[in-house]
């Protein structure tokens, strides 16, 4: 039999392969420990409080893990059916949650009853979340409203009948108390402010919205629907700064890290990408192994 000798074949690094400062943070990222729930998972929030533990919505419960935990340290289940948008408050003391019947709960994080119910929307209820004075909350549904909502006394302040579709994302300004925005599938994004009864500005972002957000200046939204994400200058009137297009799917969820520095987004393509909110190019990306459809930095 004749002899032969295994060829020995050079490693050379691949062409265009950069490796970068953030290459090297972001890979540094443990493994994903894997988490099974009863179903999609809508919206996924950290408590901005220590011990920074999270609640996942998914189907019609509210899980709170801790850092650690795999299993469930505690779960809210009073609906009768879907949850949605389960949201700490800046203290870490409440959670807020809307819900398929239309009803919004507010739970105290210690207790299990909600010690509020605001009802008033007529469908489905997919966005909540708190203004910045902590008394106030907003809330967007499938039946077109926007509504604002007084804590104490769990009256409805204010209804806006503005979209005309869904509503399905929204936030509030961590500057101003008065100052929240809603996106809506019919392809726009509203700023409203508190003290006026209709919206003070109207962004067309050119396809049904799926996530907006606030920079912490409160000088620059973006908002995510299609494939694109779009940056705009709320001071200069809704100026459109960029439009990225690095999804091959529709983009889902949008957040920022603590810092601001950096952007990322979630999509159907089971990618999450990572931008540098200076050049706003990409500078790393994950790769999953289902549709992402919700994302959150603790």
């Amino acid at each position: 039999m004749a002899n032969y000798k295994p060829v020995a074949v050079p490693a050379h690094p691949r062409l265009g392969e950069k490796v970068t400062q953030d290459t090297l943070y972001w890979r540094g990222y443990k493994t994903p420990v894997q988490i099974k729930e009863f179903g999609a998972i809508n919206k996924i929030d950290f408590s901005p409080v220590s011990p920074y533990n999270y609640a996942v919505t998914a189907s019609s419960r509210i899980h709170i893990y801790g850092r650690y935990s795999q299993e469930p340290i505690k779960t809210f289940s009073r609906f009768k059916d879907a949850a949605y948008c389960a949201t700490y408050r800046d203290d870490g003391k409440l959670l807020l949650a809307g819900s398929e019947e239309g009803s919004i709960r507010l739970f105290d994080i210690s207790g299990r009853a909600p010690l509020r119910q605001f009802d008033g929307h007529t469908k489905a209820v997919h966005v909540v979340g708190f203004l910045s004075d902590k008394y106030r909350i907003f809330s967007g549904g499938d039946d077109y409203s926007s509504n604002l909502w007084d804590i104490p006394s769990a009256a409805e302040i204010v209804s806006y009948n503005e979209h005309l579709d869904y509503v399905r994302c929204g936030c509030a300004s961590k500057l101003n108390a008065d100052v929240f925005v809603t996106g809506s599938y019919d392809h726009t994004v509203k700023v409203f402010d508190a003290r006026i009864k209709k919206s003070v500005m109207t962004i067309e972002h050119g396809q049904p919205v799926e996530s907006v957000l606030l920079f912490p200046s409160g000088g620059l939204l973006v908002s995510a629907g299609g494939r694109y994400v779009k940056v705009w200058d709320v001071l200069k009137g809704g100026q459109l700064l960029v439009s990225l297009k690095n999804h091959h799917k529709t983009v889902t969820c949008l957040c920022l890290n603590s810092s601001g520095q950096r952007l990322l987004s979630g999509s159907l393509d089971r990618h999450v990408k990572i931008y540098s909110t200076t050049s706003y190019k990409v500078v790393h990306s994950f790769n999953y192994a289902t549709s992402i459809l919700s994302l959150a930095l603790s």
